[in-house]
């Protein structure tokens, strides 16, 4: 079984599309959403159609969350807030009643562990950033599955615990390992933040124990500017050229 873990796609419909097909010309067996279908870009309708026709699961990301009322934004910066606002007036019922169903978290048989942000606490929605962090919640991590996927903080990151030992891992490919713990960050589909302004996903194929990173290109330009046509941030255009 080969699954594509894909999340934080923030309304990014040709992103989506661009990691999509990728995925097919994978033969990827299952795609699994983890959260932020929606926020920062223009086609919220869109992606959840194709969320919803090609995920076997989908998580609830802060973002959708902040949507349909299940948190409190009121924290948000003035830009992410209007862009919220906006996107709860151009959502179909249909697709504010999914996004309003979807849970924060999803456990797959014993090994795999699937949420938007870290898994101690989902709805809290904390980042998971550095190795440090991942230590001072050493024995949090160790009760947690084997592998444990999230996104929110738009980054590729992995983080191997074994031994009592925490490491970041840098490759883009690399096999698990038996008796290692895993805390993998699958960076962004829509707006990514390393510098690398192609889409990100990760593909974990079960078979052969291995985690794969990939990268896709798309027509920034086109999302750029429907963010600008729909008069939000200039900023949230800006930064898909960028990749931060």
């Amino acid at each position: 079984m080969r699954i594509g873990i894909l999340s934080d796609i923030h309304s990014n419909v040709e992103a989506l599309v661009a990691v999509l097909r990728k995925a097919e010309e994978l033969k990827i067996d299952r795609i699994i959403s983890l959260g932020d279908v929606v926020g920062y870009g223009a086609s919220p309708e869109e992606c959840c159609h194709l969320i919803r026709s090609n995920t076997e699961l989908a998580l609830l990301g802060n973002h959708d969350a902040a949507v349909v009322g299940r948190m409190d934004y009121s924290y948000y910066y003035g830009a992410a807030r209007q862009v919220l606002d906006w996107t709860a007036t151009v959502l179909s019922e249909d697709n504010f009643r999914w996004l309003s169903s979807l849970p924060y978290t999803y456990r797959y048989g014993e090994d795999i562990l699937y949420s938007h942000g870290a898994p101690f606490e989902p709805q809290a929605y904390e980042y998971v950033f550095s190795a440090e962090q991942i230590k001072h919640l050493l024995s949090e991590t160790l009760a947690l599955p084997r592998l444990s996927f999230v996104g929110h903080s738009h980054l590729c990151k992995v983080f191997r615990v074994c031994d009592g030992e925490v490491e970041e891992r840098h490759e883009t490919v690399f096999e698990l390992e038996p008796a290692a713990h895993y805390l993998i960050s699958v960076g962004s589909v829509g707006q990514p933040r390393d510098y690398d302004n192609r889409s990100c996903f990760v593909v974990l194929d079960e078979a052969a124990q291995r985690i794969e990173f990939i990268r896709v290109e798309y027509d920034i330009t086109t999302a750029a500017q429907k963010i600008l046509d729909a008069s939000l941030a200039f900023s949230f255009a800006n930064r898909l050229v960028l990749g931060i």
